[in-house]
């Protein structure tokens, strides 16, 4: 086998299954939201789902982020990774509204996230502000004081969607703090076990909650004073949803295999069916798909769950990311300089540069 082979990174099995598993996850979910209307069982699921599942993918991302710092290499991935996809798919998305949607005059507006693309400026934001974090003695508690005053701030504008950005802070934070001990711990078989009363518990609230809470307060896209509540709810609620949603991550991660799977190769390819699954919902929408009543049965909900875990798989595939791959993950190389220290490595003789490069770890070369 030869040293290039022996040299390159290993992807962790478990990292990709729970990030394939969370987009499912998220694609189960906006297909659920479309059915909502008074279903109270439907919605109650939905609420235990949305609870968990962007932070678990977002704790994620903080992890894979640990390492980026403000230097050309990682400036240009977080550019070409992050960046350039938002800006290709704002435009995709609200030229689709526009054409599909029923509106020709829809703003299109990069700082008004369409839809799902809040989570690339989120990204973005986060990302460039990991230098600052990494730095911090208590960094966790400081971005949790952030959440909280963000929700009870309602002068906060909608720009790159900042209360979610925000009021998501923390667990991406979260993620910057945990070492692999922390993920071994939380895949034990006792916690495994402990995660099946406690995720019972956490749909029984969630079924309480459905006539006396509004979807916002999962969404956190909102103020609490937008919700009618008092602005001293902000703070205790997005505290009390961080907890359940560490809590609850925590349980989804007892669950991921950590063996390779027959979907872990997908795992890599998560940004892809985040961002196009998108366009099936919105189809679904602007054609009234989702106002068939069949959809209001038993066998219609499981249905649209199983239609819209189906749509991201298909999406997360190798031939999806081939085709897709010059705007979603372009290389883009015409538009950046070399900097000093990669021309210097351009310049030795390989067998050197093998010998005294250490490669970036495969999952931090992902964006989501």
């Amino acid at each position: 086998m030869s040293n290039a082979a022996t040299s390159a990174p290993r992807r962790d099995a478990f990292f990709d299954n729970a990030k394939y598993l969370a987009i499912v996850l998220v694609g189960v979910g906006h297909a659920w939201g479309q059915i909502l209307d008074g279903n109270r069982t439907v919605e109650t699921l939905y609420r235990f789902v949305y609870t968990f599942h962007m932070p678990a993918f977002i704790i994620i991302s903080g992890y894979f982020s640990r390492s980026f710092d403000l230097s050309p290499k990682r400036v240009k991935r977080l550019i070409t990774g992050v960046v350039v996809p938002y800006v290709v798919f704002e435009f995709a998305y609200s030229m689709h509204w526009r054409l599909l949607g029923g509106d020709p005059g829809h703003d299109i507006s990069l700082l008004d996230p369409t839809y799902l693309l809040w989570f690339l400026c989120a990204l973005f934001v986060w990302r460039l502000t990991t230098p600052i974090w990494r730095t911090l003695r208590w960094p966790l508690p400081v971005a949790l004081v952030i959440a909280a005053l963000a929700s009870m701030t309602p002068t906060i504008a909608d720009d790159l969607n900042m209360q979610r950005v925000l009021q998501f802070l923390p667990c991406f934070v979260l993620g910057l703090c945990l070492r692999p001990e922390h993920f071994a711990l939380v895949r034990r078989r006792a916690v495994r076990i402990a995660s099946v009363p406690v995720a019972a518990l956490a749909v029984a609230v969630a079924w309480w909650s459905v006539p006396r809470m509004t979807n916002d307060w999962f969404y956190r896209n909102v103020p609490a004073q937008s919700t009618g509540s008092p602005w001293w709810t902000g703070p205790v609620l997005t505290l009390a949803l961080f907890g359940c949603s560490v809590v609850l991550s925590a349980c989804f991660y007892a669950w991921v295999p950590g063996r390779r799977m027959w979907f872990t190769a997908l795992g890599a390819g998560t940004i892809y069916g985040y961002l196009l699954h998108g366009f099936l919902v919105k189809e679904g929408i602007y054609s009234g798909f989702f106002d068939r009543p069949f959809l209001d049965t038993p066998l219609g909900e499981i249905g649209v769950a199983l239609a819209g875990a189906t749509a991201v798989t298909l999406l997360c595939t190798p031939p999806v990311r081939r085709a897709l791959r010059f705007v979603v993950e372009p290389r883009m190389e015409w538009a950046f300089r070399q900097d000093a220290g990669e021309a210097a490595r351009d310049r030795r003789p390989p067998s050197a540069a093998l010998a005294s490069d250490t490669p970036v770890p495969a999952q931090e070369r992902v964006s989501a």
